[in-house]
């Protein structure tokens, strides 16, 4: 989760930090995973790849964590025209597929 925090600062001004929070099953995420998330969708869709892909890639088993997933299936972010939410979504089924 650390490695997420560092990623999730690039959206922040200097000098300020998101807390990591305890699911009711007791589980930790970061906070800030989200926003960073559609951030770097943006940056993939303007062609950036690389750090970006890694850093989308982080992101995913938090993403289910906190039922964005649910919510929207990867399915419906793979179906549209978006580079970068497409990127997401293949993600996330492969994780899906590696964590059954």
């Amino acid at each position: 989760m650390s490695s997420l925090a560092n990623i999730n600062k690039k959206i922040l001004a200097d000098g300020e930090s998101l807390p990591a929070v305890a699911l009711k099953d007791g589980t930790k995420v970061q906070t800030g995973t989200v926003a960073t998330m559609l951030h770097n969708v943006t940056c993939y869709n303007e062609g950036a790849r690389g750090d970006i892909e890694k850093e989308l890639e982080l992101s995913i088993p938090t993403l289910f964590k906190v039922g964005l997933f649910d919510l929207f299936p990867p399915e419906e972010w793979i179906a549209g025209d978006n580079a970068g939410r497409r990127y997401v979504g293949t993600k996330a089924l492969e994780y899906l597929a590696q964590n059954k």
